[in-house]
This record gives C-alpha cells, structure tokens and sequence, in this order.
C-alpha cells in the first residue's frame, strides 16, 4: 500500500467515524449505568418516608396548632389563624403533591411491568391515604386530571371533594382496588422498599381496611355507611394490635431522627403547652401529660404543668418560656420513641367506638372504646393508671358523661403526634370543644379548612378561581363537603 492510499483510507475512516459520533451522539454521552427511572423499591421507599417525615413535621409545626395541642408563642401569625402566611410549618400542599406525583409513577410501573406488578396494591392504597390528607385539609382539590406528569395537563380542574371520595377512582374505590390487587396478586416478586410493612402484603390489606373504616366514618353525616361498615367490622380484618400500626421509626440520631430533633433551640421552644390540652390532660388527670410536654421551666423534678391559649399576639405581650410546659422529650431528645404515623390500632378501635356508639354497627361500644386507650396508652408507652377506666373522666359513660365526646377526645389526645387529624376530627364532629384563641387573625373563628396556595392562582388561575368562589374568596371558613358539624 503506498503512503497516499494510506492516508486516503484513514481521511474515510475518520470521516465515517465522525458520522457516527453524531448520529449516537446521546447514546454515547449517555451513562449505560445511570438508570432512566427510579426502580419502584427506590420510589416506594421515598414515597413513604418523604411523605411521613414531612407531614410529621407539618403536623407537629401546624396541625398542632390547628388542633390546639400547642401554642406558638412567637412567628405565630398561623397560631392567630392568617392561614396565607406559613412560618416555620402550614404548607403541606407540595409535601402532599410531590408524594402523590411520585405515587403515580410506582402505580404506572406497576401496571405496564409485569414484574412489578406486586406495587399496584400498595401504591392504590397509598394513593387513597394521601389524598384523603390533601381534600380533607384543603377540600375541592385538583384530582382526576392532576398526577399525570409530562403527558398531563397542567391545569387540572378542581373536583369536588364528594367524587373524590366516592367517584370511580376516589378514595373508597381505590381502598377496594389496592385490596383487589393484592388478593390477585400471584406472582413470587417481593414488595422491596417497603418501610411500612417489611413486605408482608396481607399487612396491607388490614391497613386498607382501616383506612375505610377512617374515611367511611369521615363521612358518616353525609353518607349511609353502616353497610359497609357492618361488612368490615364482620370480616374482621382491620388493625387490632400496635404490632399491626402502619408506621415508621424515628431514631435518636441523624439521618432518620425527628426533624425537629435538629431545628435549633430557639425555634422548637417557641411550641409549648396550649390551655386546651392542660384541661383536657388534667381533667382526665391523664399521666401521658409528661410524655407530651414538660414540667414548667423544663425542670424535670418540678411536676407542674401550665398551657397558654392559642394565638397570643406576640409583638404586644411579654411571655416567659419557664412559665410554660414546653413539648415533651419525645420530640427532641430522645425521637426514637416517636414514630411516622399513618394509621394505629388505636385509632381503628376508637372509631368503630363511635360507629357501635351511634348504631352504624352491631358491636359493644365501651368494649371497643376501653381497648382503643389500652393501645393508645400503649403506644405512647405510658403506664394506664389502675382506674382510669374505671374511676373518673374517663371511665366509659360515668356520672353520665357524653360517651361520643368521650371517644373523641381519647382519639385527639393520642393524635398528639399527627396535629392535623385532631383538627380534621374536630371540625367533623366540633369535639373537643376547642377556644376561641387569644388574638384572633380570623374574627374569632377556628379555621374549617386550609387556603389554597396562592401559587394556584398565577399557575393554574381559570380552575383555580371557580374553586375560590365555591369557598367565598377561598375562605379559611367555608365548610368541606363532610363538614355537617
């Protein structure tokens, strides 16, 4: 070959080689290691802690005040009820979103892989769970045509809470189809990521049933439910022990501990005691007092408590922080007791008290109510005192005491550490009575729903304001559909 030949041939193979760069030139700029997706264990997983430890932290920061469990004492525009102005906690619309978006994504997964079909159950229920949080806090949400990423559309209408709940594809019917799914479910693959339940897919159906009993008590004035109910409570199979709650651990150190284990001294101390929850806990001479909060001037030889009213006007009052309890150990140093909370025994047992209580089902209701405090007390691993249900506030109809008002309270008092269910509770059934608060940003009302985001109305503004007419200028004090108190 002579030299000209030579370089000839390398000019075409250069050039033949430069074609091909261009042509694959995303192929091979593209890491082959780099998946294209999250693998469903990986979205299950972030799905479930993402979603429990922000909405534990929101329902400590907010819920809490919402449901008077605390008070703020300072940056307290939200405990004075101006809902619009979130501060440290009060905007659980991303946290809620975010989860639900990568919840679709899992259940798309789960329905074109057949590999992974073992997630479809999981992710139904989930998706019920979640958006039973969003429409109860916020009421008509974006729903039936949110969720769906890229091919999506942007600007989803808002549906009204009643088909969110009852419609094809609500609430109930997805409850009924993560069942289905995972009754059906035949193949050998293993639920990997699963932080709730280690796997064990029966566990989830129990979950399931729980959750129905919860939201088909949700809107029991609204709805006839005993049916159903009576079904449920026959069959069985709903949540009875702590062993089956639907949770997750906080640990004492980092990265899984409570988020407010590592806010700084100054911010966690602006929550102490509300005035409801020193009544309410003394009236009941309930000892769970000291696991929810601390003795004045966080002196743990002193044994007396003291609450402040919801929503003091900072900037013109003077309070001391040694005057008041602040929340308890559980929340800061030793956050491996506390858990992410999705749905407890407990709380199951406390509701089907009130169903049995109001004749939606066939069942003894003090029975039903006395195991629900034995599991609530267990929960929060605080020894029952020998006659608290026997002797006092708390024993079941005593003096003739109000056995509905008695159920409730006991489900608010253990909903300490989800805030937002025990303001939820309240404004289905307008129990515990809680108080018009100190310096009031709302005209002295308790709030009965949250406000939409206002990026709604730059993002999504024709959907976004038929929605605000329907709650009068998205009023903080328009009743959800549910909301028959």
């Amino acid at each position: 070959m002579t030299h000209h030949t030579f370089k000839t041939r390398l000019l075409l193979l250069a050039i033949l080689f430069a074609g091909a760069c261009t042509k694959d030139l995303d192929t091979i700029n593209t890491n082959p290691n780099a998946p294209i997706e999250a693998t469903p264990s990986l979205l299950l997983r972030k799905v479930i802690y993402d979603y429990g430890e922000q909405m534990s932290y929101e329902g400590f920061t907010a819920g809490n005040l919402l449901g008077q469990y605390f008070t703020a004492i300072d940056f307290n525009l939200f405990d004075r009820h101006s809902l619009t102005e979130p501060q440290i906690g009060g905007n659980p619309w991303p946290v809620l979103y975010s989860n639900l978006r990568d919840n679709e994504i899992l259940l798309g997964q789960s329905r074109t892989n057949p590999s992974f079909a073992v997630y479809e159950g999981p992710s139904l229920i989930l998706k019920a769970y979640m958006t039973a949080a969003l429409t109860d806090i916020f009421g008509d949400v974006p729903y039936s045509e949110a969720l769906q990423g890229k091919s999506g559309n942007v600007t989803p209408k808002y549906d009204k809470q009643e088909d969110i709940y009852l419609a094809p594809g609500g609430i109930l019917d997805n409850l009924d189809k993560g069942i289905a799914a995972i009754q059906n479910y035949a193949g050998a693959q293993r639920l990997d990521g699963d932080i709730l339940f280690s796997r064990n897919l029966n566990a989830w159906k129990t979950f399931a049933n729980s959750l129905k009993i919860k939201y088909l008590m949700r809107i029991s004035y609204r709805v006839d439910v005993s049916a159903q109910l009576q079904a449920i409570y026959a069959a069985g199979d709903f949540m009875k022990t702590n062993a089956q709650n639907a949770k997750f651990d906080f640990t004492n150190g980092a990265p899984n501990n409570f988020r407010m284990a590592t806010l700084r001294a100054g911010d966690f101390n602006l929550f102490i005691m509300s005035l409801t929850s020193e009544e309410i806990l003394k009236g009941l001479n309930d000892p769970r007092m000291a696991v929810f909060f601390r003795p004045i001037g966080n002196d743990p030889t002193k044994t007396q408590y003291e609450g402040l009213l919801n929503g003091p006007n900072a900037s013109a009052t003077s309070i001391s922080v040694a005057d008041y309890s602040l929340t308890g150990t559980i929340f800061r140093e030793r956050t491996g007791d506390l858990d992410a909370n999705f749905m407890t025994a407990w709380e199951t047992q406390l509701f089907l008290a009130e169903a049995a209580e109001r004749g939606l089902i066939t069942a003894n209701a003090q029975t039903l109510y006395e195991t629900g405090v034995l599991l609530a007390f267990e929960y929060w691993q605080t020894p029952i005192p020998a006659d608290y249900l026997t002797n006092g506030a708390a024993a079941y109809g005593n003096n003739g005491a109000d056995k509905i008002a008695q159920i409730l309270t006991q489900k608010w008092l253990a909903n300490t550490v989800n805030g937002y269910e025990g303001w939820i509770e309240y404004r289905r059934t307008g129990i515990p009575a809680l108080k018009t608060i100190a310096a009031s940003l709302n005209n002295n009302l308790i709030p009965v729903r949250m406000p939409y985001p206002t990026d709604e109305d730059a993002l999504n503004n024709i959907n976004f304001s038929a929605a605000a007419a329907v709650t009068n200028n998205n009023s903080i004090n328009a009743k959800v559909w549910w909301d028959a108190n």
